[in-house]
């Protein structure tokens, strides 16, 4: 499978499209820092509907309005992460097609996507579902923050887990 995405990755970066992205000196720091903005709406969203359900956060704000205020702003931000991440690898496609962290985050972030998607539909499905089962919402909850977490270490680490 390795071979395979090395070929890919090699054919990927003779493509014009990834001859242009590496060789037009303001594409790149543009995408990371739309990427990295848009990043830091998703996680920040995430986290303060997680707060809400803590009790840390907008306390006297019912879950569906905090829900519905932060985590409809996310779906769109993650359209906007898959183009401007997608345009990232082909400009570079050995750094994340070819790296074990790169696999590890996007593993990360469909589970993120599924928690978080589950718990909007849920909430603003049934409103007091949550309410009665505490204990469940709050261990949602955590593994969501550690999810969201784990996306950001592991977006970092590529940089660093580079194969070659």
């Amino acid at each position: 499978m390795e071979a395979l995405l090395i070929t890919f990755s090699k054919w990927l970066a003779s493509t014009e499209l990834s001859h242009t992205i590496q060789s037009v000196t303001w594409i790149i720091p543009t995408l990371q820092t739309i990427h990295i903005l848009c990043v830091a709406i998703v996680f920040s969203s995430a986290v303060l509907v997680n707060l809400r359900i803590f009790r840390l956060f907008e306390r006297d704000q019912p879950l569906g309005a905090v829900t519905r205020r932060f985590l409809s702003p996310i779906w769109p931000v993650l359209l906007i992460l898959l183009l401007t991440g997608s345009l990232l690898i082909i400009g570079e496609p050995r750094r994340s097609l070819v790296n074990t962290t790169f696999y590890i985050k996007m593993s990360l972030l469909l589970i993120a996507i599924v928690l978080t998607a589950l718990l909007q539909r849920t909430v603003l499905a049934s409103p007091g579902f949550f309410e009665k089962r505490q204990t469940a919402i709050r261990a949602l909850a955590t593994v969501s923050i550690l999810v969201w977490s784990g996306i950001l270490f592991a977006g970092r680490w590529i940089a660093y887990t580079q194969a070659g």
